[in-house]
């Protein structure tokens, strides 16, 4: 198993970087996510917390050994289940790959929490393990191509989603300016 994991802070409130979430796909930095459903959204008015479970496609390249290897297509599924919690100021957001499950499993987990009134961290973990019967130098070999395919697509994340909440709040912030 590989794990792969990086925080940092964006420079926006809790609030606003949840909001945002629902705004992440589509954006040009994330190309390869190219749809979003929402399967399910519950609400516990016990504990208010907010419970959404999505099913993001996504279209990726594979390397030509890969294809031969495992068959399938650049189709991807990917199950998100996120709970927002308002007491706590918790966003938790775990996501594990649909497609092609037999072979490996990325189980990921995101949380945003305030840092303060105007930034929020983000920590994200993701493990990923071959899960076949092949040879221990083949299964680390796909891990580790795996790992290098999750980490390029968390920096395409990191820079799409940084765009989608300067546009969401700077448009906001210039709607409600004096004039």
């Amino acid at each position: 198993m590989h794990i792969f994991s990086q925080s940092f802070k964006y420079d926006h409130p809790w609030s606003h970087v949840v909001i945002g979430m629902w705004h992440k796909y589509p954006n040009p930095h994330c190309t390869h996510v190219v749809t979003v459903d929402v399967l399910d959204r519950t609400f516990n008015p016990e504990t208010g917390i907010i419970r959404t479970e999505r099913v993001l496609g996504c279209k990726q390249k594979a390397p030509s050994w890969i294809v031969k290897l495992f068959g399938g297509s650049e189709d991807a599924f990917v199950r998100e289940i996120s709970f927002i919690d308002p007491a706590t100021q918790t966003a938790t957001i775990t996501s594990v790959n649909l497609s092609l499950s037999q072979f490996a499993t990325c189980y990921e987990r995101i949380q945003y929490r305030p840092m303060s009134s105007t930034q929020t961290s983000f920590m994200q973990t993701a493990e990923i393990q071959a899960r076949t019967a092949m040879w221990r130098s083949m299964a680390d070999r796909f891990e580790s191509w795996l790992v290098q395919r999750f980490e390029q697509n968390a920096i395409s994340g990191k820079a799409g989603f940084s765009d989608v909440l300067r546009t969401m709040w700077e448009a906001k912030e210039q709607q409600t300016a004096p004039s």
